[in-house]
């Protein structure tokens, strides 16, 4: 075992990621074990809100995403063709996937600390020994650090080690997803369509590119580019030839909140502490916050000698924001649930009150992530 390091991350995403660049930045000595041999390439988050955006600015990435990522600068609510209400956000939210903003604070830890980050190694199990952590890889090498950051995602190993439940919590549903490679919508809107069968949602991304979500029911998603763009179809009416359609992913939203977000000289951030529906696009977003929040507890508690338990603050601000934004997401999930009769035209009535003065101004920073 070599010397220990200030601090050791569990997980290369976002949020490990955005941990290690902020620390590194300061001077501090850190190593990032990731279990995948290499980023993950297949659809997931898109949305930056401006939270977000200013968690990227003090890891000094936030121009280099600015000038990839196709600007969002408000949404349309409607029906079956009708517009319900417009929503035009004071900041733009940015859309750029995931792996590319991974890609881009990866290179900027690089540049920091080249050999901090080390890919193909999962930890297999943490204890605390004395002043520091040590962390077990699942090829038998053992690393030390005086404090581990968990960002391991929902099934997190150090979350399972400290023995932290892992609550569920309201909003479950189902949905599938596709781009299209050569939309023909050009507009900076993203599109909720509450439909009677349930939401579609649409959002520009760079390049022309526009992502469809679509709510489905539990175990029907459709198989194919066929079955997506005829769904499409029948929901909307819009027609989108097969061809311009990546391969459908389907996936559940669900939600869940760590009983605890920290243990000793453990701390959990991201999907390790908290599961939030994408849906409205906070998961990502929240992580990044709990990165900020969390370099800067470190920071403060290395230069105080490196105590053995402070992340009790961190731990409650961040839990609470958290459960906030369970409820945010139980919502949005509630709104785009299938409706008939009575509840459509008050779910309507719901959009459209919303959409309108004074509620509008409140909405847009709801969606915009203001004071996460």
């Amino acid at each position: 075992m070599t010397a220990p390091a200030d601090v050791a991350i569990v997980g290369a995403g976002p949020v490990g990621l955005l941990t290690a660049v902020l620390l590194a930045g300061a001077g501090i000595d850190v190593v990032v074990r990731e279990r995948r041999d290499s980023p993950a390439g297949i659809p997931r988050a898109i949305g930056i809100h401006p939270p977000g955006l200013a968690a990227l600015d003090l890891a000094r990435v936030g121009d280099a995403v600015r000038d990839a990522a196709a600007p969002i600068r408000g949404g349309v609510a409607l029906c079956r063709g009708r517009v319900l209400g417009r929503v035009r956000f004071p900041d733009p939210v940015l859309s750029l996937p995931q792996h590319r903003t991974e890609a881009l604070l990866e290179a900027r830890l690089a540049a920091l600390a080249p050999s901090a980050l080390r890919r193909s190694r999962a930890v297999a199990r943490l204890r605390e020994a004395g002043d520091r952590v040590e962390l077990e890889l699942d090829d038998g090498d053992t690393i030390a650090a005086r404090y581990v950051v968990a960002a391991d995602g929902v099934r997190s190993t150090a979350r399972r080690d400290l023995a932290l439940g892992f609550a569920p919590r309201r909003g479950l549903a189902d949905y599938v997803m596709a781009d299209d490679v050569a939309s023909e919508h050009s507009d900076a809107e993203a599109a909720i369509h509450l439909e009677p069968a349930g939401v579609v949602e649409s959002f520009p991304m760079p390049g022309g590119v526009r992502r469809w979500v679509i709510r489905v029911p539990r175990d029907a998603a459709p198989a194919g580019r066929d079955a997506f763009s005829a769904l499409l179809r029948e929901r909307l009416g819009v027609r989108i030839p097969p061809r311009r359609l990546t391969e459908p992913s389907r996936f559940t939203a669900r939600q869940h909140v760590s009983a605890g977000f920290a243990r000793g000289r453990v701390a959990l951030a991201g999907d390790a502490a908290h599961e939030i529906s994408p849906i409205g696009g906070q998961g990502m977003n929240l992580g990044w916050a709990d990165a900020v929040e969390l370099a800067a507890t470190i920071l403060r508690a290395l230069e105080a000698g490196a105590p053995a338990a402070p992340f009790a603050a961190y731990g409650r601000r961040r839990r609470r924001a958290a459960e906030r934004a369970a409820r945010r997401a139980a919502f949005n999930m509630a709104m785009g649930a299938p409706a008939s009769g009575l509840s459509h035209v008050a779910r309507d009535a719901a959009a459209r009150l919303l959409a309108a003065p004074p509620a509008r101004a409140a909405l847009a920073r709801v969606f915009t992530m203001h004071g996460l």
